[in-house]
């Protein structure tokens, strides 16, 4: 029996560090390899004021096992972030004290997103980081983040479906309709829940498709949603207009901070 105190931070970290890891094939000749298994993959998670606390927390608890001591919450100041919820995360960094070489470069989306596409001390930390990460990732509008960093000029990338074709297009990246999109060393996905997916496809890339299975069986991720309304084509016109008009102001601080 787990002892009270081992976490489950612990349990799926011993559980995914007991699967067998194997290469896994680069989808192009320039995707970055496997990380070398004789040390930590090294992982910066930016947190902001505004940003969905899921989209980092489902690819966090996927990714930690891979970063023992090595996964790095990072901000502009170290402390509590208040999401658009209002739940608050920790940032154990600052943006100056992030290692400068990373293994993957992670940025969520949210609500504050308008807010952080013109956010100079987050796009000049973006730049700083990119050209020394193997993998810059996001999930959600954090793409567009990404975006007004001039980091997905002439990508494939994809968003949450309410920016995806409207605004990535305005950052130079070439939109994909599909739950995750990896183009070279870029792994971006689709709206908040498909942090987990693009989390488990990562993980196969950086040690090995078995350990990604591992994590997702740990993580017991095998989802049957009540309703088939994920996408705009499977809700429907009554729902999907109730959406936008939820999603309304969200989109137009996007698109006005794309084309400013």
């Amino acid at each position: 029996m787990t002892s009270p105190d081992l976490s489950r931070r612990a349990v799926v970290a011993a559980a995914v560090a007991a699967a067998a890891f194997g290469p896994v094939r680069s989808e192009a000749a320039d995707a970055p390899g496997p990380i070398p298994q004789d040390r930590p993959v090294r992982i910066a998670m930016v947190l902001y004021p505004g940003m969905t606390a899921l989209d980092l927390v489902g690819p966090q608890a996927l990714l930690a096992g891979l970063a023992p001591g090595s996964l790095y919450c990072v901000a502009q100041a170290e402390g509590p972030v208040a999401s658009d919820t209002g739940l608050s995360l920790v940032a154990t960094h600052t943006f100056a004290a992030c290692p400068p070489d990373l293994d993957v470069l992670f940025v969520p989306g949210g609500d504050g997103t308008p807010d952080q596409m013109r956010d100079a001390a987050l796009l000049a930390f973006l730049r700083a980081r990119a050209p020394r990460t193997a993998w810059v990732t996001s999930v959600c509008t954090g793409s567009l983040i990404l975006g007004a960093a001039g980091l997905l000029r002439g990508y494939r990338a994809t968003s949450h479906w309410c920016v995806r074709d409207a605004v990535l297009p305005l950052l130079g990246a070439v939109p994909v309709a599909e739950r995750v999109v990896f183009d070279r060393n870029r792994a971006t996905g689709a709206g908040i829940s498909a942090g987990l997916d693009l989390a488990l496809a990562l993980a196969a890339r950086l040690r090995g498709p078995d350990y990604a299975r591992t994590a997702q069986l740990v993580a017991e991720y095998a989802p049957e949603p009540p309703f088939r309304a994920g996408t705009p084509a499977q809700a429907g016109p009554a729902i999907l207009r109730a959406a936008d008009a939820i999603l309304a102001p969200l989109v137009a601080g996007a698109t006005e901070a794309a084309r400013g």
